[in-house]
């Protein structure tokens, strides 16, 4: 679970601002939304949601975290510098980016940050928090030259500290050098807990994100299948299940297929399922390589009995965008019912309807509690500002200053009655983080409604 997160000269952030689920302790409602934190007296919060006017910088927080995410398991091109993107407005750009996030794995707390600038991480570090203090695990630094020193104390196994005497590339995690350099054995305990929380424990979901493993994940798990169509029934979209197509390719037909995709799409990458390989070829659809040689087509059908007894499978290009991006979201519902972990999903309103939104949330508050269970999402949806849906610290808001710099506050900065109806205020402007209108009447253009 994600306890903080600060961001420094980022996209949209100038100065650092933090995202903080640590829960407040002058809150007494909702008690069964925050869990303790390992090895002290606070909690952290299970949900938070973010507000803000379009351009005020939300999806540039959830970028900031997808970007710390492939730094710390993505190797790099030789020489291809650190892919960071500056605050462009406040003549910054020259100055490192900063990176710290705290997090539980394991029911243990770390911290993980990074200073970088456009050629190399600068700085790295690694730290296991107990009872108020901190041990570092490693802390890394590049001097100017590029050369990588690793103080490496609190590592353990003789591959990754002989890995951390060699120390590697300078625009390269240290984390992601032993994650591409080592079997999982050899990392120790602490670093294979913190690689697998980034790799599996944390999911980022985008606006846009594709189906594409999607086919083979409701194919493998009979459970997550009945899940999807349990849900898609109960939301009213019209369709009673969804039924699996398996058939064979032949390379011919992988090639043609392959090739559509790359031009619709641009490059695609395979994903590594377990001991299969998903390319994605259409929406909700993908071809599976196994390890063994073997090759299928999976196809997702939708569906519809509109008679009892008459049904009609139909193709999720055939189904709303609603319906489509319903389906993008499910499978993280279903993750945190079983599994647990974090997901992240930027603008869980695309395309869904308001009653949508808060019937998400609400089944996840309802049915995912336990421990290592968060969701984090942005949203205009005014809907969830409800007191009686989530607590005063579980909502964040976004807002530019006039250099363009983005700020990020809590709803826990204001003085609030328990009973106040806060999306009227909000919608009202009381909190900031909504869009400035100007007149209509001084826009360009005719001056007289046309005829």
């Amino acid at each position: 679970m994600i306890v903080s997160f600060s961001v420094a000269n980022f996209r949209s952030f100038a100065a650092e601002e933090t995202f903080s689920l640590v829960a407040s302790n002058r809150l007494d409602r909702h008690e069964d939304h925050a869990i303790p934190i390992p090895d002290s007296t606070e909690r952290v919060l299970r949900t938070a949601v973010l507000y803000g006017a379009n351009g005020a910088g939300k999806s540039n927080l959830f970028k900031a975290l997808q970007y710390l995410k492939s730094i710390a398991l993505d190797t790099r091109p030789k020489n291809s510098g650190t892919g960071r993107e500056a605050f462009r407005f406040g003549g910054t750009t020259e100055e490192p980016s900063v990176f710290d996030l705290q997090f539980i794995a394991r029911k243990r707390l770390y911290r993980f940050g990074l200073k970088v600038n456009d050629g190399k991480i600068l700085e790295e570090w690694l730290v296991l928090v107990s009872g108020g203090r901190e041990r570092a695990i490693y802390e890394r630094a590049t001097s100017e030259d590029g050369v990588v020193t690793i103080q490496a104390s609190g590592l353990d196994g003789v591959r990754v500290l002989a890995l951390a005497t060699v120390g590697g590339p300078q625009d390269q995690s240290f984390l992601a050098t032993v994650h591409a350099t080592l079997e999982p054995p050899d990392f120790g305990d602490e670093l294979r807990d913190v690689v697998e929380w980034f790799k599996g424990g944390l999911r980022l979901i985008a606006p846009d994100d594709p189906l594409a493993a999607l086919a083979h994940s409701l194919a493998r798990y009979p459970d997550l299948l009945k899940f999807a169509g349990d849900f898609l029934r109960a939301s009213t979209t019209g369709i009673d299940h969804l039924d699996i197509l398996k058939s064979e390719v032949s390379q011919e037909e992988l090639t043609r297929l392959l090739i559509e995709r790359f031009k619709s799409r641009g490059r695609e990458k395979g994903m590594e399922q377990n001991s299969s390989v998903v390319f994605p070829i259409a929406e909700g659809d993908a071809v599976v390589a196994t390890r063994s040689g073997g090759m299928e087509r999976v196809t997702i059908r939708a569906v519809h009995e509109h008679q009892p007894g008459c049904v009609v499978a139909m193709q999720l290009t055939d189904e709303s965008d609603g319906t489509r991006r319903l389906l993008d979201l499910i499978p993280a519902l279903h993750e945190l019912h079983t599994r647990g972990g974090v997901y992240f999903i930027d603008e869980i309103d695309r395309s869904l309807h308001p009653m949508l939104v808060r019937n998400f949330l609400e089944h996840f508050l309802q049915s995912c509690g336990g421990n290592q269970r968060q969701l984090i999402m942005t949203t205009h949806e005014s809907n969830l500002l409800d007191q009686d849906l989530l607590r005063r610290d579980e909502i964040w808001f976004a807002e530019k200053d006039p250099a363009g710099a983005t700020h990020l506050y809590s709803l826990m900065d204001f003085k609030v009655r328990n009973d106040l109806e806060i999306r009227k205020h909000y919608l009202q402007g009381r909190f900031g983080a909504v869009p400035f209108l100007g007149d209509p009447a001084r826009l360009p253009g005719e001056t007289t409604p046309p005829v």
